[in-house]
Formats: structure tokens, sequence, C-alpha cells
């Protein structure tokens, strides 16, 4: 497992610690046929309260094996967080199911999103100017679809006209 990525919510390591192994005990309860629960809300650090973006995104050997989330904060991060691994390992539609022998090779990592901020952009190149490799993800909108890269993408794709080729 890897530690959660946070950005404008600082969590302790407690609670980088505890958002791990809620998503973790989402995915032990998928392979017992369990749909996820997470604690209670007061039983939850002040933290994991918080309802802000979150993404759970799954890798066995390196492979990608599921990544699903949300944008906007719907729910506390902590209810979020189970969700999110429970479908990511049993639910993303790109992607095959996480088998029960894949378990001791899984590695899971949490990225709390900070506030979206719109970027003053009119034109491809402004775009460009202003995203920082490296360290911003990127929300693409249309009508009512939208496509996100989280900052981990940019060890993928490392140059931003790459970047935002593939996102778009």
């Amino acid at each position: 497992m890897a530690p959660s990525h946070s950005s404008d919510l600082k969590l302790t390591p407690h609670e980088r610690e505890l958002l791990l192994d809620i998503a973790d005990a989402a995915i032990v309860d998928g392979f017992l046929g369990v749909r996820p629960s997470a604690p209670p809300d007061a039983l939850l650090p002040g933290a994991l309260r918080e309802h802000v973006g979150v993404f759970v995104t799954l890798t066995v050997d390196g492979q990608l094996n599921g990544c699903i989330g949300s944008i906007d904060g719907v729910e506390p991060l902590g209810h979020g967080a189970a969700r999110h691994a429970w479908s990511a390992a049993f639910g993303d539609p790109r992607l095959p199911r996480l088998r029960p022998v894949d378990y001791s090779r899984l590695r899971i990592e949490v990225s709390v999103l900070s506030p979206l901020t719109a970027l003053l952009a009119v034109s491809r190149h402004q775009v460009l100017d202003q995203l920082r490799p490296g360290v911003d993800g990127l929300v693409i909108a249309a009508g009512c679809r939208r496509g996100l890269f989280l900052p981990a993408m940019w060890e993928q794709l490392p140059g931003p006209e790459v970047f935002l080729d593939h996102l778009l």
C-alpha cells in the first residue's frame, strides 16, 4: 500500500494510515461478498469527515487494476475511500475485477483532491503554460462530461503536451 496523497487537506500520518486501512477493509469485504462499509462518522477523525474529492487507484505488480473516485466531495472522505476502493476493485468497467490471488501484490493509493481551481485560459497554449508537470492534476469538462488526470499521471505522461493530448 502507498501513502495517500493530500493537497490542501492536511492529514496526519495516523489519518493517512487509517484511510488506507478503510480502503483495504472495503476490498477484503468485496472478496467476502459484502458491500463496503466505513466507520460511523463519529469514529472518524476530523479530516476523514471532510467532504473532499477522492480517488482510489489499485495496481497489481505495477499494472493498473482499477481507479475510481469522485471529483466533488459528496460524502465524508472516509466513506468515499471505502466506496471507491470497493468500486475500483470490483466495478471498474475498463479493467478486470481484482482476484484474491492478486491481493498479496496489490498496491492501494488514495488520492485526496484539493478544491478545483479554474484555469483562466482560452487556448491550448494558455493551458499548457499554466500546467505544472508532476504537481497539477487536470479536469476537462465539455457539457455534462468530465475527464480527469490525477497528478500521478505525470509519471506516465511526463510532457505537458502529451499529458493534455491524452486527457483530451
